[in-house]
């Protein structure tokens, strides 16, 4: 019998189903294991590579696995629904992982670090909060034009407006309803103080981090864009060139191509969509400002607002500062400080 090679593994949070297989492809093991159990039976397992789809405890998973000496490969989860034959089970998910796994050109998730994580962590608890923000927010203008109160549209002059007019339009109100928006309120300013301490740790990570620090000399990089590069690119040197990176991000056009006439749309959107959407943010911040400069970029950037439109324009600038941005995460620290003081 051929030793097994390969396995295939369906996680969940207490049951593991194994697929393996050899070099030949043949079937050598299937076994469920408990999560108490997974451990010690990988560590008594003769080194191999394990497969999982790109989940919940994937990355958790891939790091233990590498520190019991086997290789870890992450597959994203729509990669293996096409491998996958009869009735959807733990089965014959763990068979479909082993079978994409065997593929050449399978696209794979790479691991992070713990401490990418952590930073990822404080980002994604940063974005929560701002979407709850952005919804008390709504919540509070939507109720209060109920009772004939407009509020200032935008969240800068909002929080003016909550500032000087809150108390003097809750005057005319019932003391419940005064009860109410105040409690809204306080809740508002709640959130205000939580986003402003994990920017304070975003902001800490950022000026420790010399990567990051390199990533901010790009216009419209700040520490949010930077930390989040560090935290979700585990290795930028998978990517070719910055074109693939700029497409793992979807920031190029979508193909719709056939008999050979090639039809482009909109950008994919694929990837990451926080990154997108931040480095977005960063190129309509250059947008904005670039009129009261003269240099190439900026006028560049005018030359392209002026024959594109600013939305288009945006999504170019994104585009270039992600090309720009992995160059920058693939040059060696000594090479940088060369071209830096040169």
């Amino acid at each position: 019998m051929h030793a097994t090679t390969l396995i295939g593994m369906d996680i969940s949070k207490y049951s593991f189903e194994l697929c393996g297989v050899d070099d030949h492809g043949k079937h050598t093991l299937h076994k469920r294991i408990h999560r108490d159990q997974l451990s010690l039976f990988f560590s008594n397992f003769p080194r191999c590579t394990i497969a999982m789809e790109s989940c919940a405890g994937s990355q958790h998973w891939a790091r233990e696995l590498k520190n019991l000496g086997h290789q870890a490969m992450l597959i994203p989860a729509q990669h293996v629904v096409a491998f996958r034959q009869g009735s959807k089970n733990d089965r014959n998910d763990a068979r479909a992982i082993a079978e994409a796994a065997q593929r050449p050109q399978m696209r794979t998730v790479p691991v992070k670090t713990a401490e990418q994580q952590d930073i990822q962590a404080l980002h994604r608890i940063r974005e929560r909060l701002v979407n709850n923000r952005t919804s008390l927010v709504s919540e509070l203008r939507g109720l209060l034009m109920e009772y004939g109160i407009v509020c200032a549209k935008g969240y800068q002059k909002f929080r003016l407006w909550l500032k000087n007019q809150f108390i003097v339009c809750l005057e005319t109100l019932s003391l419940m309803a005064q009860q109410t928006f105040n409690m809204l309120r306080d809740e508002l300013y709640a959130l205000e103080t939580r986003i402003a301490e994990l920017e304070k740790r975003i902001l800490e990570v950022f000026k420790s981090n010399p990567v990051c620090q390199r990533l901010a000399t790009v216009p419209g990089v700040g520490p949010l864009i930077a930390t989040a590069l560090v935290a979700s690119v585990a290795d930028p040197q998978r990517f070719k060139n910055g074109r693939q990176f700029a497409a793992y991000l979807g920031l190029v056009p979508r193909q719709h191509s056939t008999g050979g006439k090639p039809k482009l749309l909109g950008i994919t959107k694929a990837g990451n969509n926080y990154l997108r959407k931040l480095l977005i943010h960063g190129a309509r911040s250059i947008i904005y400002h670039h009129r009261k400069k003269v240099d190439q970029r900026s006028k560049w950037v005018k030359e392209l607002v002026e024959r594109c439109g600013i939305n288009k324009t945006n999504v170019a600038l994104a585009n270039k500062n992600a090309r720009v941005l992995w160059k920058l995460m693939t040059t060696p620290e000594e090479v940088f400080k060369e071209k830096l003081a040169a």
